[in-house]
């Protein structure tokens, strides 16, 4: 297999095979990889956007601490007859929406785990009854797993489950729980989760109802390279499959596993070995992979703020959020923080301009944020 003809196929975004993508991520130079990567960024961008880097306030709140899945890299997880677990309150929610509101955010990220109670009906009123307080609050909530959880429990499908979140106020569905979309993968960290397949209809039937849309990826534990990019590939195909009046998956954000106090770590030794190199490696070949995929967001919260930033000269476009209270990769070890006068210095220090963004990867005025917070 010859690089460089791979190199020029990719440069001109065609699809590469399984075969082509392993043969690039494990051969070519790590700045070659950066160099298509950047090029690919620049292609997917108008030119006037080309230069600029996207970034948003929100607040990541958890909606329950109890799951079933249990899956062996989470360790903020409780099952259910725990003495700790708690579901959030909608008195929390408005005391946590207001000071986002102060710090000048509008998103609410709700994850929460797979609890065996919360039912289609739970959540069509949380959404409601926020909305009704917070009307102007956007919510990005949930995710694949937890969208076929409550399908499940409701005894109804994915659609009707999306259509009637919409319905109550669910405006955006992030990619969460994708880990690595293989199941020989998933069957060992996160077997109580939904299958890779459950997984990507899930979100085949929201780019049909032209919910706005996610992909994530956790690498960096018992996945092989090729599973890597097999990942990548099942993304772009559902992409490709996405009605054109959708914009199916606006963003793609890789991290590495968190390792600190998880089971994969306690039980079975597995540790977060990913060097800044592969990490660059594995986002500008994700990259490279998906190039129908228009945006990318660098994990500053997971590899810190200097492979962040080189990100950006291989294929990100976005660094993502200044993540008011993030409660689980924080508890397994991701220790890195920005508020906005930060994360702006550091888009700026890479040789960028930060511009603010809504979720839909708008670019938008910079709200006025309230330095006393």
């Amino acid at each position: 297999m010859n690089l460089e003809k791979i190199y020029a196929k990719a440069l001109n975004k065609e699809f590469l095979t399984l075969e082509e993508g392993l043969f690039l991520y494990e051969k070519a130079p790590v700045s070659d990889l950066i160099f298509i990567g950047n090029e690919i960024r620049k292609k997917n961008q108008p030119e006037k956007n080309r230069n600029k880097v996207g970034w948003i306030i929100d607040r990541n709140v958890n909606i329950t601490n109890v799951c079933i899945a249990q899956c062996e890299f989470c360790n903020f997880y409780r099952k259910p007859n725990a003495a700790d677990i708690y579901i959030t309150t909608l008195k929390e929610y408005d005391e946590k929406i207001k000071v986002l509101k102060k710090l000048g955010g509008n998103q609410l990220l709700m994850q929460g785990g797979l609890h065996p109670k919360l039912d289609l009906e739970y959540y069509k009123k949380l959404f409601s009854d926020i909305k009704k307080i917070h009307p102007d609050i956007k919510l990005h909530a949930l995710g694949p797993a937890e969208i076929h959880h409550i399908a499940r429990i409701s005894k109804t499908n994915y659609r009707e489950v999306l259509i009637q979140l919409t319905e109550s106020g669910l405006n955006s569905l992030p990619g969460a729980g994708a880990e690595i979309l293989v199941d020989r993968v998933r069957k060992t960290v996160s077997r109580g989760k939904c299958t890779s397949q459950q997984w990507l209809d899930v979100m085949r039937e929201a780019h049909k109802l032209n919910i706005i849309t996610s992909a994530t990826m956790m690498f960096g534990h018992i996945e092989t390279h090729r599973e890597r990019i097999e990942h990548f590939i099942k993304l772009r195909e559902v992409q490709a499959e996405k009605p054109d009046y959708s914009e199916g998956f606006t963003t793609f954000i890789p991290w590495p596993f968190q390792d600190e106090n998880t089971e994969l770590n306690k039980k079975s030794g597995i540790e977060n070995t990913v060097t800044a190199d592969e990490y660059l490696r594995t986002f500008a070949t994700a990259r490279i992979m998906m190039p129908n995929i228009k945006n990318m967001q660098a994990s500053w919260l997971t590899v810190g703020k200097t492979a962040g930033q080189l990100t950006l000269h291989g294929g990100a476009n976005d660094f993502g959020s200044i993540m008011i209270e993030e409660n689980v990769v924080s508890v397994a070890g991701a220790d890195h923080s920005f508020n906005a006068e930060q994360i702006q210095a550091a888009i700026k220090e890479a040789g960028f301009t930060p511009v603010f963004r809504n979720q839909a990867y708008e670019y938008t005025e910079t709200p006025d944020i309230n330095p006393t917070l």
